[in-house]
């Protein structure tokens, strides 16, 4: 029966951690609590990456780097979204590495091997319904009109639907789904009613922000790539010929 379950163990890893994690920041009262929560998540991370092969694990390494600029950005500068203590917690980075990684592991699990797109079009299915709700039904719920989640739902559907990394995408709207509902219950923190600069309504969370994770999944492979055209030599070690095919079939979609 375990053995059944053996292939999804670091997904369940990474599920189990990131909303045990959240919990504990909404209990803490110090910043230096914060801090140590995010070497432990550091350190999470870093022990569950070597259990990857090691393209793999570089990607996810750059992921929490390009994250990091992301946060900075949509957090502290844009203001679309605030965490509580009104920083971006130092678990954040590497949370957002340990979502993809989530990711990047689901193409070898058997139930994508088994099934192959039949589950990106329920979770497409599911993303679709969620981005009715919050412009149907959940208004009545909540109070929020979420129109920003709405209109993330086609740059998600088109990646989905487009890309050969489709996997990585549509377990990735699990896993953002799964924390964002977990951090915005327990107040780790909240979206805007209407975010800054564009004044589009959101919902607490947004419905297919997922969406989000297409653009820095596109950026990880663009900086890869600056990196492997100014160090040419080097990529070799990393298995130069599987990651420079993930950087081509990110950036030109199948037809």
């Amino acid at each position: 029966m375990l053995t059944r379950f053996k292939p999804y163990w670091l997904h369940a890893y990474v599920l189990t951690y990131l909303p045990l994690l959240l919990l504990a920041d909404s209990h803490i009262t110090a910043m230096w609590q914060q801090w140590l929560l995010g070497v432990l998540t550091f350190a999470a991370l870093y022990f569950a990456t070597l259990k990857v092969p090691r393209q793999q694990r570089l990607q996810v390494w750059i992921c929490v780097v390009v994250a990091t600029g992301f946060e900075i950005f949509g957090s502290l500068i844009w203001g679309v979204y605030r965490y509580r203590l009104h920083n971006v917690p130092l678990f954040v980075p590497p949370g957002h590495g340990g979502v993809y990684l989530f990711g990047l592991l689901a193409a070898g699990t058997p139930v994508v091997m088994k099934h192959g797109r039949y589950v990106a079009y329920v979770i497409l299915a599911g993303a679709g319904v969620w981005a009715l709700a919050g412009l149907t039904v959940l208004p009545l719920l909540t109070g929020r009109f979420d129109l920003q989640g709405a209109l993330c739902l086609p740059l998600f559907a088109w990646f989905v639907l487009r890309s050969p990394r489709w996997s990585l995408f549509a377990a990735i709207f699990i896993a953002t789904g799964v924390l964002e509902i977990f951090g915005t219950s327990f107040g780790n923190w909240y979206w805007l009613p209407v975010a800054p600069w564009t004044h589009i309504p959101s919902g607490n969370p947004p419905s297919v922000i997922a969406g989000g994770y297409c653009v820095i999944d596109a950026s990880v492979m663009l900086v890869m790539r600056a990196g492997f055209a100014l160090r040419p030599e080097v990529p070799y070690r990393w298995g130069l010929k599987t990651i420079m095919a993930s950087i081509t079939s990110t950036i030109k979609p199948s037809v």
